[in-house]
């Protein structure tokens, strides 16, 4: 998803929340099955969820599990910064092996989420290339041991 400041807010009717809903407990739920529950066509479903990804409201992808893809190792990493932040945030985005970059207030600067194949993929990444741009001035990694939730069905406001 692009960054929230890059495009205007989409106001959301009932139904385009409705639509979200449906497509937050099943995302392969077929436009058909949607449009029975929401009270609209099928075309007028297809419709609405291609104007709510082009606007950036959501996006509907495969979940996947890192560990069952060969990545042996999650982390998050705690970024501290000297001087502007956007910068190294987005140098942080450029990288493959990020997910997940958010601008944070509190003891870290930013907060990046990481996948590596093995202790020494985390080791380069962290090292070589997250502690090498400018600007970052302390990191600290946060190894994930155990999943215990992962959810993107919190609903609609």
């Amino acid at each position: 998803m692009s960054p929230r400041s890059e495009r205007p807010a989409t106001p959301l009717d009932d139904v385009s929340k409705a639509i979200i809903e449906q497509l937050q407990q099943d995302g392969r739920r077929s436009y058909a099955a949607i449009g029975k529950v929401v009270g609209l066509s099928e075309a007028a479903v297809r419709q609405r969820v291609q104007r709510l990804v082009e606007g950036g409201v959501m996006q509907v992808v495969a979940v996947t599990d890192p560990l069952e893809l060969g990545f042996a190792r999650q982390a998050m990493v705690g970024v501290r910064v000297s001087g502007p932040l956007e910068p190294v945030a987005d140098a942080l985005a450029e990288i493959a092996e990020v997910d997940y970059v958010v601008i944070t207030a509190g003891s870290y600067d930013l907060l990046a989420e990481v996948v590596a194949e093995s202790d020494e993929g985390l080791l380069e990444l962290i090292s070589q290339r997250i502690r090498t741009i400018e600007g970052v001035v302390a990191t600290e990694t946060f190894m994930y041991l155990q999943l215990r939730k992962q959810t993107y069905s919190w609903g609609v406001r």
